[in-house]
């Protein structure tokens, strides 16, 4: 297959499953909001369904299928949960004690039109709100009670302080500082790397394969978010705010990234060879997924 037809193909692919995932997240929704005030139900709405790749339950669903498993509403249930953290993690991360930021996916942030504190309480809710949808999206699938527990718990490992958070908190104390890269690593495997990879591994486990096969996930996904990471660097300096949707920029804000320290080709360079390793840990796992190749390639080619 041609670069170019893979890139359409993927693009359709895209497309028809993020139909599936917006559907899954506007039921996540409105179950929320029929349990909350309304305040914090409209900044819930806000937050999660303001647009974006939705790239993490992508990466879940085709992980379960690419390991036998069937489309079903359960399944895209089960994705919708790490987007649900996902857009936590922008609410929280966008407040003026964070990285204060004004404009996310061309709109304005969240705490910016509902308040900084309705922002808070709402982001914090939807964690809880994850680890639910997770569990009962991997029963209605037919998971067994072991496997389920170990899904959820999957995905409030790479949500908390060994995984997105602690990486959060690690690039705080680096702005400022000029970091290497062995601290840059460090941080992105955790803040962006771990929710990408549980992506993975909440499918395989959900699907029922082994313990190598789920290894291969896990290693496929750290491979893809380091890649992911890089190539938010150069979009950075590459593309306008206008563009990417959001502001401020990391360089902005005085943050350590790859291009700051290897400069734009190299940081090209080491982002592509984040995506061979993945394809190798895929090719390892056994696995034949072109989707996931795909996915793979896109993470450094997009171009937002």
């Amino acid at each position: 297959m041609t670069p170019a037809a893979d890139f359409l193909g993927l693009s359709q692919y895209l497309a028809d499953e993020g139909v599936q995932v917006e559907a899954a997240l506007e039921r996540a929704v409105a179950g929320l909001e029929a349990s909350v005030a309304p305040e914090l139900g409209s900044a819930v709405r806000h937050g999660v369904l303001g647009g974006g790749k939705r790239l993490r339950p992508i990466l879940c669903v085709s992980a379960y299928t690419a390991c036998g498993g069937e489309r079903s509403p359960a399944l895209y249930d089960l994705a919708a949960s790490l987007e649900l953290i996902h857009a936590y993690s922008l609410m929280h991360d966008d407040l003026p004690c964070m990285d204060d930021a004004e404009l996310r996916r061309g709109r304005s942030t969240t705490h910016r039109e509902h308040g900084e504190d309705v922002a808070v309480r709402a982001g914090a809710l939807l964690i809880p709100a994850a680890g639910l949808l997770a569990l009962r999206s991997c029963q209605a699938l037919g998971c067994a009670d072991d496997l389920a527990r170990a899904v959820s718990g999957t995905l409030m490992e790479a949500a908390g302080a060994g995984g997105m958070v602690g990486g959060q908190w690690l690039d705080l104390l680096g702005e400022g500082r000029a970091l290497g890269g062995e601290e840059l690593n460090a941080i992105h495997r955790r803040k962006t790397g771990a929710l990408l990879a549980a992506s993975l591994v909440m499918g395989a486990i959900a699907a029922g394969v082994d313990q190598e096969t789920q290894r291969g996930m896990r290693e496929y996904g750290s491979s893809v978010g380091l890649a992911f990471q890089i190539a938010d660097d150069i979009l950075d300096v590459t593309q306008s705010a206008e563009t990417l949707g959001k502001n401020p920029s990391d360089n902005d804000l005085e943050k350590s990234t790859y291009v700051a320290l290897y400069g734009l080709e190299d940081a090209r360079e080491r982002a592509h060879a984040q995506v061979r390793a993945a394809l190798a840990a895929l090719e390892r796992s056994g696995l034949s997924a072109a989707p996931l190749e795909a996915l793979a390639r896109y993470v450094v080619d997009r171009d937002k």
